[in-house]
């Protein structure tokens, strides 16, 4: 259960960066994010699911 919220730790250490580092550009990509289309987010969002399941499996392995 520690693991799960180190990973979230993580996450939001990540998000933060972002957010921190690069104020214009993360609202600049926020306005564009209705622009694209629904099926390319999903792509995104499930590369990115499988590309975390894979580092989380050759770490754990």
């Amino acid at each position: 259960m520690s693991d799960l919220w180190v990973a979230l730790g993580l996450v939001l250490v990540l998000e933060g960066a972002m957010y921190a580092l690069f104020p214009n550009r993360m609202i600049e990509m926020l306005r564009k994010m209705p622009e694209i289309p629904p099926a390319m987010l999903r792509v995104a969002g499930l590369t990115a699911v499988a590309i975390g399941w894979l580092v989380v499996w050759l770490v754990r392995g």
